[in-house]
């Protein structure tokens, strides 16, 4: 008996070594769990009945057990490494087989699959091709396609106009666009301003030049000249433009196609004999403007115009303006000049005070006494903001951001906030004209009516152009290339067809939504405290996040993110009835029951650290100490084996 006895604690006592060495050679595995073996002693006795004083045969391994505290959690340099920081496993997929494991050591394969080191698919919850989790559980999978672009169908802008601001009520246009050569030529030589409060009267003179034959005087004066006179007067503000027209070898107009497709072709614009600009490489006429307003002469501006030729034929005119007036002089193509062009202008005069009239007389014929008695519709002096995108003198505030269309083209959008008089007699309500450009293009049809925003005495918005919801709709959009020609993505709906709000998806037009219902008017500076709008342009896949709710995140070159799936989590009520299958995954038994699934940071799952692993929680001093304790109770049992032995051969040895 001895001997079985001895036999019994020798076994028990090589198990426990087995289970420290095995401890120990893990210290270092990614989720590893330590197994403890528990014994139990035995005793013979027979069926219904027992010895008063039975004597034990020994000791047997009851069970290995395992140990499923947490590990510590180290830093790692992989996105995709996770560790679990509470209660769950990682549910996997081993071809068809689910196992679970604390290993968070993952990579992506070569179809975009979530797997661990022994390529076991990660499960979680999929995503929509929007980025919505769906909540059906699947294997993990990475697009690596572009991100499609999403065109703009609502923009949210948050801002505050300054109320303290004034009304922009004297931008009074009194001869708009006059011809400075129409304007000697019918006499004018002289500009007297009268003011509605009784200031005394101003004047300029444009001075004569008498020919060198003795005949009549002549007048050689530019534009800009006169206006530089006009702008020395207190209360009126003037600028100088012209139209320029390219025209044939023959004088006759030619259309600014033709011209730009000559091969010889080449542009250049001078300034007192200095050359500031010159191109070749421009086929359009948008091109041009293009390239004279993205080039160093920035004194220089230059934009379409519609006119008419000598016959009443439509064309359309290029107009320069110079900032800094002086003479310019225009060459191009290889015969085409014109120097001096400042001389034939447009003199534009605003009044920017309580202005009563402006005329220009001649004291040698009585009979023209003012512009508007030579047939020049001048019009009569008015309150108006005579709202001009390129003169920030006409609007308060104005404030752009970014839009796309239906091909992830990137479109500037300009709102301008031009602040009006107060309705009726003024108490508790403030109105604001709003007016939209996109590329440079007014949309919504702001070029003839603004919308009108209208804030209570508080400061809040009331509604803008009758809309309680601050919202106005932009249907007339027609995104364009840089040439000023349709880019080929979605229009404007077509003509009698209803837009909804807000768009629906998919959206099928260029109509998109502006919501200025979070704008407030109250006295302080103007401020853009938000501005949001949906779309964006295509993007590749730049990196990946991961959430600790295990979210995985992509990230794009264009800046947007968008969820691809989660990543699941299991429980157990009985974790220790777990069957560990090796590569330290476990599979699911009778004893330790059905798993309990969810997402991480949920009910009593654990969340994900990212890059992060969870270490082994193997106490290696722990574990040596009970190699000592395993390799001494090794020995002492087999000291009885020993002993057993010496007393049965001195039985043997008796004769």
């Amino acid at each position: 008996m001895a001997f079985n006895t001895g036999l019994s604690g020798l076994r028990a006592a090589s198990v426990d070594l087995d289970v420290t060495g095995n401890n120990i050679a893990n210290a270092s595995t990614v989720g590893f769990k330590s197994s403890k073996t528990q014994f139990g002693d035995l005793y013979a006795s027979g069926f219904l009945s027992a010895g008063t004083n039975p004597i034990g045969d020994g000791v047997r391994v009851q069970d290995v057990t395992q140990s499923f505290g947490q590990g510590n959690i180290s830093f790692t340099d992989n996105g995709l490494d996770m560790a679990i920081s509470g209660d769950g496993f990682f549910i996997l997929n081993n071809g068809g087989e689910i196992r679970y494991s604390r290993a968070g050591q993952f990579s992506i394969d070569k179809e975009g699959y979530v797997t661990n080191n022994q390529s076991m698919r990660v499960q979680g919850y999929t995503a929509d091709e929007d980025g919505n989790l769906s909540g059906i559980r699947g294997d993990l999978q990475i697009e690596t396609d572009n991100l499609a672009p999403r065109r703009t169908t609502n923009l949210d802008s948050d801002l505050n106009l300054d109320s303290r601001e004034a009304v922009l009520e004297s931008r009074v246009t009194q001869f708009g666009g006059v011809s400075v050569e129409d304007l000697i030529a019918n006499g004018g030589d002289e500009f007297i301003i009268s003011y509605a409060d009784g200031s005394p009267n101003q004047q300029i003179t444009i001075p004569a030049t008498v020919s060198d034959d003795g005949g009549s005087s002549t007048r050689d004066i530019t534009a800009r000249e006169i206006a530089d006179q006009l702008n020395g007067i207190d209360g009126v503000s003037s600028s100088a433009t012209t139209n320029f027209v390219f025209e044939d070898d023959g004088g006759g107009v030619s259309s600014l196609e033709a011209v730009l497709a000559d091969p010889d072709f080449a542009f250049e614009l001078e300034i007192d004999g200095q050359s500031i600009f010159s191109t070749s490489g421009a086929t359009t006429k948008q091109g041009l403007i293009d390239a004279i307003n993205s080039s160093n002469a920035s004194s220089v501006s230059a934009f379409l115009i519609d006119s008419e030729d000598g016959s009443g034929n439509p064309i359309e005119d290029i107009r320069i303006i110079d900032n800094r007036g002086s003479d310019l002089t225009v060459s191009y193509g290889t015969t085409g000049s014109l120097t001096g062009y400042d001389k034939v202008g447009n003199l534009e005069v605003f009044a920017d005070r309580s202005i009563q009239d402006i005329t220009t007389t001649d004291p040698n014929d009585p009979a023209i006494t003012s512009l508007v008695a030579s047939g020049y519709d001048t019009g009569e002096l008015s309150i108006t903001n005579a709202f001009n995108p390129l003169d920030q003198r006409t609007y308060n505030h104005a404030t752009s951001t970014s839009i796309y269309d239906s091909l992830g083209n990137s479109h500037e959008l300009t709102q301008f906030f031009v602040k009006n008089p107060s309705p009726g007699d003024g108490v508790g309500v403030s109105e604001w004209s709003v007016y939209v450009q996109i590329d440079g293009e007014s949309v919504g049809g702001t070029d003839v009516s603004p919308y009108t925003a209208r804030f209570d005495q508080d400061g809040v918005l009331q509604s803008i152009d009758g809309d309680a919801n601050g919202e106005v709709l932009i249907a007339d959009w027609i995104p364009k290339d840089v040439d000023g020609q349709p880019n080929g993505a979605d229009g404007p709906p077509a003509d009698g067809e209803d837009v909804v709000t807000p768009i629906p998806d998919p959206p099928t037009t260029s109509a998109f939504v502006i919501n200025l219902s979070g704008t407030t008017q109250y006295g302080a500076e103007f401020g853009v405290n938000d501005q949001q709008q949906n779309g964006y342009t295509t993007g590749r896949l730049s990196g990946l996040d991961v959430s600790d709710q295990g979210v995985l995140f992509a990230r794009y070159t264009n800046g947007q993110s968008q969820s691809l799936g989660q990543v699941a989590l299991a429980s157990f009520n009985n974790t220790n009835g777990l069957s560990p299958v090796g590569d330290t995954s476990w599979v699911e038994t009778f004893e330790s029951g059905q798993p309990i699934i969810g997402a991480p940071d949920t009910g009593t799952l654990g969340s994900i650290k990212a890059s992060s692993v969870e270490e082994s929680n193997v106490d290696l001093s722990a574990e040596l100490v009970n190699l000592i304790i395993a390799q001494r109770n090794y020995q002492a049992n087999a000291k009885t084996i020993e002993t057993s032995d010496a007393v049965t051969q001195t039985i043997i040895n008796l004769r």
